[in-house]
């Protein structure tokens, strides 16, 4: 028998919104009822990618500009979908990611202004029919990211995208807020400004709202 087809939620928003921490708590939380979860990242989440990853967020790809960044992007993210996230989701485990193609819509496109047609053919190459079936924005004032980024780097050099000031995360803020706002059907803004336990409640009750878990005997309700 095949099993069904496992679900596909990614984790977006700008510098230090918590993306990272609440996908592995979205993750155990689903497993104690009964899913299979795998949790990956972008750039990233298979070996040539997290080679990519390397690259791009330390800024030696920067001086190819936001259209350069983005076949970059893409390049680690086909190579993501063929060997991570496509064969989870044909096994039926439900894959959990931090980041995918909205961020480079974000920061490479409404932010960046790379072509649209690009960034659109990018993606019919990169990840043809795997799209996310919900994509949670998690958000917070661009303040308050970047002193968590700062926080968590705990003295280490800030990443690419990191070391952009205010006003650059700001449009990034409201580009997710405005990507949110035009697909409400796949994406839930999430206020990811409170304590890690109260935003992991928040998106334990998108998902369970969104996505019906699989029936699972002894799982809790």
């Amino acid at each position: 028998m095949t099993a069904a087809r496992g679900r596909f939620i990614t984790l977006e928003g700008g510098e230090g919104t918590g993306k990272s921490t609440q996908a592995r708590i979205l993750a155990a939380a689903l497993e104690t009822r009964g899913v299979k979860v795998r949790v990956t990242r972008e750039p990233g989440g298979s070996p040539l990618a997290e080679k990519v990853r390397e690259v791009l967020l330390s800024g030696l790809a920067q001086p190819l500009g936001p259209q350069g960044e983005a076949a970059l992007f893409a390049a680690a993210r086909a190579d993501h979908v063929r060997e991570t996230i496509a064969p989870a989701l044909a096994a039926g485990t439900w894959v959990i990611c931090d980041r995918f193609t909205d961020s480079t819509r974000v920061y490479q496109g409404a932010v960046g202004k790379a072509d649209p047609r690009l960034l659109r053919a990018l993606d019919r190459v990169s990840v043809a029919d795997t799209v996310p079936d919900l994509t949670l924005v998690l958000d917070v004032p661009p303040e308050i990211g970047l002193a968590r980024a700062a926080a968590r780097g705990k003295g280490a050099a800030a990443d690419r995208f990191e070391r952009e000031g205010v006003e650059y995360h700001a449009a990034i803020r409201a580009a997710f807020l405005s990507l949110a706002e035009a697909e409400p059907e796949r994406c839930v803004v999430i206020d990811a400004g409170g304590d890690v336990d109260s935003v992991a409640a928040r998106i334990l009750s998108a998902v369970t709202t969104r996505l019906p878990l699989p029936a699972v005997a002894g799982a809790p309700a």
